[in-house]
């Protein structure tokens, strides 16, 4: 008889004792249990019902990383992480130990901090001040006001603003640089000049948010900075680990609030 399929959340030593009373997602939270192969385990849990990206529940994964990388190095797997059953997960953790072994020494003591950063909408009066092109420019659209000298003008400044924050974020990313590990670009995302992932030891996390702070008040006439951290080390795991480490799929999911 076939096992039933497995919500897999994670790839841990086998030694790890989880965290009283942890739970998963579902409504109730399921319990979730550790399943050895080796000098492995993954954490996983029985399939609720009727699985959905719903916010409690991306919420219910998320929290439940973190109780796991607060108490041991973790490879964690992304939301909806779904595998055939517990044979499947076993031959898939013994047939990649080597690599999870080392990835989860990488990030043994670790964790992973978000520098996402925005221009400064405030900033426009900043820009004209300093910006003899843009200062230019405004004087003439309101000397001799037209429909394409107000576009030529809310293009400079949208450019200006975005330079402005480049330059600023580069800054305070080559200094919170030499206080990670190691740091990877993410994805771009609409609005931001930056989004860089910090790998950096977990003692240095609150250091790293008090020079975030400090740089953001210095700058806020030109970005603004977002840290988000700490966070489950999903940037410094290799894409393979963090899909199918465990024998896992994705399940489609609908997201719903």
């Amino acid at each position: 008889m076939a096992s039933p399929p497995l919500y897999v959340y994670a790839v841990v030593n086998a030694g790890l004792a989880l965290p009283p009373g942890l739970r998963g997602v579902g409504r109730p939270p399921v319990p979730v249990r550790l399943l050895p192969a080796g000098e492995l385990a993954a954490v996983v849990s029985d399939v609720p019902p009727d699985l959905r990206a719903r916010r409690r529940d991306l919420t219910g994964h998320q929290e439940l990383l973190l109780a796991l990388c607060a108490a041991a190095p973790v490879l964690p797997m992304r939301f909806g992480m779904v595998a055939d059953g517990a044979g499947t997960v076993r031959r898939a953790l013994d047939a990649a130990a080597p690599a999870h072994l080392a990835t989860l020494e990488r990030l043994d003591r670790r964790t992973e901090m978000n520098l996402k950063a925005m221009p400064a909408q405030d900033g426009v009066a900043a820009l004209v001040r300093d910006d003899p092109a843009v200062r230019r420019l405004a004087a003439d659209v309101r000397r001799r006001p037209s429909y394409e000298g107000n576009v030529r003008l809310g293009s400079a400044i949208a450019e200006g603003l975005a330079r402005r924050a480049a330059q600023a974020a580069d800054g305070v990313a080559q200094e919170l640089a030499a206080l990670a590990d190691e740091r990877v670009q993410g994805a771009e995302v609409p609005g931001c000049v930056l989004n860089t992932s910090y790998l950096l030891p977990r003692a240095q996390a609150e250091r790293c948010r008090e020079l975030v702070d400090r740089r953001a008040a210095e700058l806020r006439d030109r970005v603004e900075l977002r840290l988000t951290g700490p966070l489950p080390c999903y940037s410094f795991v290799p894409v393979e680990g963090s899909r199918v480490a465990a024998g896992a799929a994705p399940r489609p999911a609908v997201v719903r609030s």
